[in-house]
């Protein structure tokens, strides 16, 4: 038998609900009351939000304990829908999905280290009313001496759906094994949109005048302000497991985005 745990998102009463229904119906652990050792559980149903994974596959980045998300939240991409009627058979029949992340290595304008890693995307953002002037170095040659612009992201193709299509960058399929290289309101150049990159591709990102337009690198939530450089990779030594509806994959997901 699986030991299955379930965390709700708090304040929100109808994650709330539904997980009190699991635990009544299924014995399931409840994340939330029992200090449970997480190293124990062979899978976890997250109730809320994209947030709310993105919080959890962090937090277990190290025990690689799949996923299940049921969604309470206003997007949901990452989530599936909640059947309660067929809640086991859906559970049992979901298809995994392996998420490789990006890591992003820092240095500041102190020469501090800092390394993160994110599903979604690595955002470069302007800290003061100046643009920022970025250098972008695709595996060691210098494609773009001088960009002034709001920022630049690098996305996954799990995250392609989220900042980098609001900022006009494409949706990449899943499984495509390529990154998004977006920038953000660009002044200069005019004429250049993006890339995209294999996502074996090195990226360094040096900020130009980072005394006086400085600039922050956000790996999902994890913020580090005045930068200088930002290396960016995928991170092959690192996996994530989420389990999808089997007729609502992450493959599907993301196809079906591109229609709307």
């Amino acid at each position: 038998m699986k030991r299955i745990a379930v965390i709700a998102a708090r304040n929100n009463q109808k994650a709330i609900e539904h997980k009190n229904i699991l635990v009544r119906n299924y014995n399931f652990i409840d994340l939330s009351s029992d200090h449970q050792n997480i190293t124990d559980i062979d899978l976890v149903i997250a109730i809320g939000g994209d947030g709310l994974m993105l919080h959890l596959l962090h937090q277990y980045e190290k025990t690689q304990i799949p996923i299940y998300g049921i969604n309470c939240g206003t997007v949901g991409f990452l989530m599936n829908s909640f059947n309660e009627e067929n809640f086991l058979q859906n559970l049992e029949r979901a298809k995994e999905s392996k998420l490789y992340p990006l890591r992003m290595n820092v240095i500041d304008d102190q020469n501090q280290s800092f390394s993160h890693i994110a599903i979604n995307e690595i955002a470069l953002l302007r800290q003061t009313s100046q643009a920022a002037k970025i250098r972008v170095e695709i595996n060691g040659q210098e494609r773009i001496q001088n960009l002034a612009a709001d920022g630049i992201l690098v996305a996954t193709a799990a995250g392609s759906t989220a900042y980098n299509l609001s900022a006009g960058g494409p949706i990449i399929p899943f499984g495509s094994e390529i990154l998004a290289l977006t920038p953000i309101s660009p002044f200069r150049p005019r004429n250049w949109h993006g890339a995209l990159l294999p996502a074996n591709s090195k990226i360094t990102l040096e900020v130009l005048q980072h005394t006086e337009r400085s600039v922050s690198a956000t790996a999902d939530f994890n913020e580090v302000r005045n930068v200088k450089t930002v290396e960016i990779f995928e991170d092959r030594t690192i996996s994530f497991t989420i389990l999808f509806d089997q007729n609502h994959s992450l493959e599907e997901r993301i196809i079906c985005e591109q229609f709307q």
